[in-house]
């Protein structure tokens, strides 16, 4: 049996329609009860790359195979889109909570609906991909850890590929396009290097400055453990659900610790710094640890207005991008969070050439 999309929907009509839009790609497996759903996801769930799953079904709802599939990890594994005729807010909201990742409306538009279920399939498969290329790399670099001294230049460059892997599994979690982490690491550096000749107090050499901005790259590696259904979510975050964002500063300094031989290399400190401190703000009004002035670590300052600037530059899923100056007022009267005055003197000097480095190049 090849790969397989499952539609249940206890109308026939719907589930030859939806069929026919898949005919030839696919194999389709059919369910017209919650019942029949369960049953094929316990026989095929290794096949099956999608359910089309309508909530008002006999037997059992689909609410009630959310559950059932939330129970058994599933919802991680087989990405589940509604299928509905109805614009009730209150279910949608709770569909999304369970894990759904789409909503299909009806009438069905053939086009429309194998585009968006190809994408995301496609960042499921890329997920799973880079997920198993970073488990063989820690696996390995578990297998030298007893030649960490003889090998630090190979060392180095499984470091580098690891940051590499990580961040970019991030991206394909986060819908972004691949070049924010390349962004990031190259604003990083022009703010740097312009700190540090305006303010001598702030001296940082040139290797510091190379492993800071290699450090950059993982600062929002925390949100591999945010569910989809928050971190691609299109509208505003509930309270409860900017909690449970926030929570990826913790998570992903976890992460960093889990793998030994990034520990213990001098890129460490700056990736855990960064992580964990990149929302802290100037007046204190950060988190996770409301660190205030210059008890936040001079790179997490760095990385945190940088990665403000570029969020709004940027299109997310969930904001169109802003203008420039449009972006730079937001900064700079405190929209976005207080800054250090120094750090936003830099960057208010060297805007003009971070835009033209970061955002003009074919190369980012």
């Amino acid at each position: 049996m090849k790969k397989a999309i499952l539609i249940a929907d206890d109308v026939e009509l719907n589930r030859a329609i939806l069929a026919m839009t898949f005919d030839g790609e696919y194999d389709i497996l059919q369910a017209e009860n919650g019942v029949q759903v369960v049953e094929q996801l316990q026989q095929h769930s290794l096949q099956i790359q999608a359910v089309l799953l309508d909530l008002v079904m006999p037997k059992m709802d689909g609410f009630a195979v959310l559950e059932w599939m939330a129970k058994q990890a599933l919802l991680d594994k087989i990405p589940v889109f509604l299928i509905t005729a109805e614009n009730q807010q209150d279910a949608l909201s709770k569909a999304y909570q369970m894990g759904v990742v789409d909503v299909i409306n009806k009438p069905f538009i053939p086009q429309l609906i194998r585009k968006r279920i190809g994408n995301v399939l496609e960042l499921f498969t890329a997920r799973k991909q880079l997920s198993n290329v970073v488990e063989m790399q820690e696996q390995a670099l578990q297998k030298q850890a007893k030649q960490l001294k003889e090998q630090s230049q190979k060392m180095h460059q499984l470091n580098n590929s690891i940051i590499e892997t990580l961040s970019t599994l991030i991206e394909f979690r986060d819908c972004e396009s691949g070049g924010h982490v390349k962004r990031i690491r190259a604003v990083t550096v022009i703010l740097l290097k312009k700190l540090c000749e305006s303010y001598p107090q702030y001296q940082v050499t040139e290797e510091e400055i190379h492993l800071i901005a290699e450090a950059s790259v993982m600062h929002d590696i925390g949100k591999i453990a945010i569910p989809d259904r928050i971190l691609n979510k299109p509208g505003p975050l509930t309270s409860e659900e900017f909690e449970q964002m926030k929570q990826h500063t913790l998570r992903g300094c976890e992460i960093l610790g889990r793998v030994p031989q990034l520990r213990e290399s001098g890129l460490y400190q700056y990736c855990y710094d960064i992580c964990r401190y990149h929302h802290e703000r100037w007046d204190g009004n950060g988190y996770p640890d409301r660190l205030a002035g210059d008890s936040i670590p001079l790179w997490a300052q760095v990385v945190s207005i940088a990665d403000v600037y570029d969020a709004l530059i940027s299109h997310r899923v969930y904001k169109a991008a802003l203008d420039r100056k449009t972006a730079m007022n937001m900064i700079c009267d405190g929209q976005c969070g207080q800054f250090n005055p120094k750090l936003l003197e830099c960057l208010l000097q060297c805007e003009p050439e971070i835009y033209k480095t970061c955002y003009c190049s074919a190369n980012l």
